[in-house]
């Protein structure tokens, strides 16, 4: 993975915006290594079209085995809720109705994001350096 030139104040918090192209070529470990990687130096990773409900498990249970205390104390993560108004009709499926219907994913170091608000078409956060 290219590595994203880090930003020159203190003052910031990065944001990676991941599409979800970038993500399907990749296991389900290869994802939460990097969403992983990504909060671990302090980063809000945002993720286009979220994980599966496994990869989320996953994602939690890993998560938790790399807690420590001085250093990295866990994650938030958001997700907009499944959409359950698919079109599984044949037309629908042939036009691309039948796509995965996962949303959007915010996940951030677990010090630095509170949850403010959260509905089916608004996650409002407050992110703070540290």
């Amino acid at each position: 993975m290219p590595q994203a030139k880090q930003p020159d104040d203190g003052d910031g918090v990065q944001i990676d915006l991941v599409s979800g192209e970038r993500m399907e070529g990749l296991t389900s470990m290869e994802k939460i290594r990097l969403i992983l990687d990504g909060v671990h130096d302090g980063n809000i990773v945002i993720l286009e079209e979220g994980l599966s409900p496994d990869e989320e498990s996953k994602l939690i249970e890993v998560t938790m085995a790399e807690i420590s205390p001085d250093e990295f104390n866990g994650i938030e993560i958001e997700t907009y809720p499944r959409s359950d108004t698919r079109d599984t009709s044949f037309l629908g499926r042939l036009v691309g109705g039948d796509r995965s219907s996962a949303k959007l994913t915010a996940i951030g170091p677990a010090n630095q994001i509170e949850t403010l608000h959260k509905d089916e078409t608004l996650i409002s956060a407050l992110v703070s350096r540290n």
